[in-house]
């Protein structure tokens, strides 16, 4: 009874453990295709600057589709070093996102394309993820070197439909994890058709939150009451965040572009804690008790913009990462001037 049972959960954890691995990096690598990531997405991540090249960016979708395949196709000794890359891959996501995360409270990760907040179901989640690499690697070498899982899902065809069936289930009844926000509009702007405007007109009803905020003075106003004169460009960045540098560079540049609107850091920590903190106006606006980012968005992570309309409505975003921002700059621009800026 016991050798039947161990000749029976051997090849269970193999099958469970590798098809659920193959699973993740096809779906992973397929987002990441679909959604490419940056140079300064990975360098949030820590990752060193000679690893932060483009090409290497462009590879690792495909070298995750090819670790899938060889992780479906190999068994014995050549599964078995699929399996310890893969060991090596998710323990490195799982050390990544601990570290950014520890460094920055408000970090992401473009996992699975769309980037999402670094929290502590993305920490267990990696770690459960290195767990079944680790239990992959144990048990993928009894497979056939060539045709590994794929010959063990067809010996053990009921548990492989059991599988099936319980990730198709999964998938039915999962609402969409993070959910985009609506697409970041701008009001007034141009070439909008009718569904554009029907969107703009759902987007524009929602009133700026009268939360409190400090200016860098050590003044307190709301967030409503900031943009009363003037429109106002926040721009969410943090010191510790490498995504935000090429944002915080470029807040010269954006008030420049756009003197009719007021462009300004909104930091989540305290004025004399900040070093980007400045009480020339425009001054700096400070939320330590983190009550914006909730207010106007599910998830809210550096770097964000968001345009307040001095009517007390939200005029535009939030959008999230420096080129989606630098992308919504413009079309302020174009709203306002009724063309596209000059090329920069």
């Amino acid at each position: 009874m016991g050798t039947a049972l161990i000749e029976f959960l051997l090849p269970a954890a193999a099958l469970t453990s590798t098809l659920i691995l193959v699973g993740v990096l096809v779906v992973s690598g397929v987002a990441k295709l679909r959604t490419p990531d940056d140079a300064e997405g990975w360098e949030a991540l820590g990752l060193p600057a000679a690893l932060r090249k483009d090409w290497l960016i462009r590879l690792h979708p495909v070298a995750e589709l090819v670790l899938a395949a060889a992780l479906l196709l190999l068994g014995g000794l050549l599964g078995v070093a699929a399996a310890v890359v893969a060991v090596l891959l998710f323990a490195a996501y799982l050390v990544m996102v601990w570290r950014a995360r520890r460094k920055t409270p408000d970090a992401s990760c473009a996992c699975f394309g769309e980037r999402q907040p670094i929290t502590g179901r993305t920490l267990v989640r990696n770690g459960w993820l290195t767990l079944l690499a680790v239990i992959s690697a144990l048990t993928i070498g009894a497979l056939p070197l060539f045709g590994g899982t794929v010959v063990l899902a067809i010996a053990f065809w009921p548990w492989t439909l059991a599988l099936a069936a319980v990730a198709v289930t999964f998938v039915l009844v999962q609402e969409k994890a993070g959910e985009s926000a609506p697409a970041a509009h701008v009001a007034g702007g141009s070439g909008a058709g009718p569904a554009d405007d029907a969107e703009l007109e759902d987007y524009l009803r929602a009133r700026i939150p009268a939360v409190p905020v400090t200016l860098a003075d050590g003044s307190t106003v709301t967030l409503r009451q900031l943009a009363e004169t003037k429109p106002v460009l926040l721009l969410a960045v943090s010191e510790t965040c490498g995504s935000c540098t090429p944002v915080i560079e470029r807040i010269d540049a954006y008030r420049a572009l756009l003197p009719e609107v007021s462009v300004r850091f909104l930091l989540q920590s305290a004025p004399e804690d900040s070093r980007l903190a400045s009480a020339e106006e425009p001054q700096t606006v400070h939320d330590p008790l983190r009550y914006v980012g909730p207010s106007l968005a599910d998830h809210w992570f550096t770097p964000t913009a968001v345009l307040l309309g001095a009517d007390g409505m939200l005029a535009g975003g939030p959008v999230t990462g420096a080129s989606a921002i630098a992308e919504f700059v413009d079309d302020v621009y174009e709203s306002l001037h009724g063309e596209r800026p000059p090329a920069r």
